[in-house]
């Protein structure tokens, strides 16, 4: 179901058109809710450290997490102390907080956390904190981490009780704004008027033309550098040496994220001979049994989905490691709008 309403939401079609009553509402509510943050209604809590939102303003996968990574990677080299904060499966703010923000262990199964939180961890080297409600799980990050001196907030650009120093919006390069109407007529959270709010955009893959604005600078991104890594863990391999090893066996890929297609696409152009790809639905919880009668000699999934196949992994399971880059604009944009925060 959800495969389906991404690729209807690529193109305007009848019953689209008899839900844009209802978009029109969604609109109206999200609009009313950022204004309600803007004029002071509602409480923009700020916390002692710069906080750097990255986000998106369609559903689906985009690539937050890959430009997350890299983000805490530029900081770190750029001499600061970062610390994550995610969401977790728990939902709304509870009188006792502490008891429902999660502090995600690296190399854990992905549980309670999100597997997203617990790739960032795996990853990223710096304190990863996830909770429903993002100042909360902020300041706890902080009290538990004296020496972070920035927090990058992972998919917060609709979450606006936590106030932000820089916004980063990620835009999927192929699939674009899709057919530019809010939910649920298509993918959008906000109206495409909110790029003109942010700080930058940034395009995984595809063309950057579709998205320049007068006023906010827009940067590439590809994900590059791949390495096949065994899931139950182990050495390493190049594109090139993986290739080799497994021509000629059966291989099947599997993607359980919110664009599996993206995936698909990545392997073939690398010349891995996927003669079967499942796709899942984003956050899939797979378990042994989704793997048990599959007839591969080589099970490839991403690092997301390994995250949630460790604990019963077998010798046919790899994943494919990537990073993501960008150009050296985007993180100099990045570290002086920090330089200037602190005079």
């Amino acid at each position: 179901m959800e495969a389906w309403f991404l690729r209807e939401w690529q193109r305007t079609s009848p019953w689209q058109i008899l839900l844009r009553p209802v978009s029109w509402v969604f609109a109206l509510l999200a609009g009313v809710r950022r204004w309600l943050y803007r004029s002071g209604w509602l409480e923009r809590e700020r916390i002692d450290v710069p906080v750097i939102v990255v986000g998106n303003i369609t559903v689906g996968g985009t690539g937050k997490t890959p430009l997350v990574l890299a983000l805490a990677s530029l900081l770190a080299r750029g001499g600061y102390h970062p610390g994550i904060v995610t969401r977790g499966y728990r939902r709304g703010r509870q009188a006792d907080a502490e008891r429902f923000i999660i502090h995600v262990v690296p190399a854990s199964s992905g549980e309670p956390a999100s597997d997203e939180a617990t790739l960032l961890a795996n990853r990223s080297g710096v304190p990863v904190y996830a909770g429903a409600y993002r100042p909360d799980v902020a300041r706890i990050l902080l009290k538990a981490n004296a020496g972070v001196d920035v927090i990058i907030s992972d998919d917060g650009l609709q979450h606006h009780a936590l106030q932000r120093d820089l916004e980063i919006c990620v835009i999927d390069g192929e699939r674009g704004l899709g057919n530019g109407a809010l939910l649920p007529a298509g993918p959008l959270r906000e109206p495409r008027s909110r790029l003109f709010a942010v700080d930058a955009i940034v395009v995984n893959g595809g063309d950057t033309g579709a998205f320049q604005l007068p006023s906010v600078p827009v940067f590439q991104m590809a994900l590059a550098n791949e390495l096949f890594i065994p899931v139950m863990g182990g050495r390493e391999m190049s594109t090139t040496e993986w290739n080799t090893k497994f021509a000629g066996k059966k291989i099947v890929a599997v993607a359980g994220t919110g664009n599996p297609a993206r995936f698909f696409t990545h392997i073939k152009t690398l010349g891995v001979d996927a003669g079967e790809t499942r796709a899942f639905p984003d956050h899939y919880p797979f378990t042994a049994g989704d793997f048990a009668a599959m007839t591969a000699d080589v099970i490839l999934m991403t690092e997301k989905d390994a995250v949630k196949c460790r604990v019963f992994a077998d010798d046919r399971m790899w994943f494919m490691r990537v990073d993501a880059v960008l150009p050296d604009a985007f993180g100099q944009l990045v570290l002086t709008r920090l330089s200037r925060l602190k005079v």
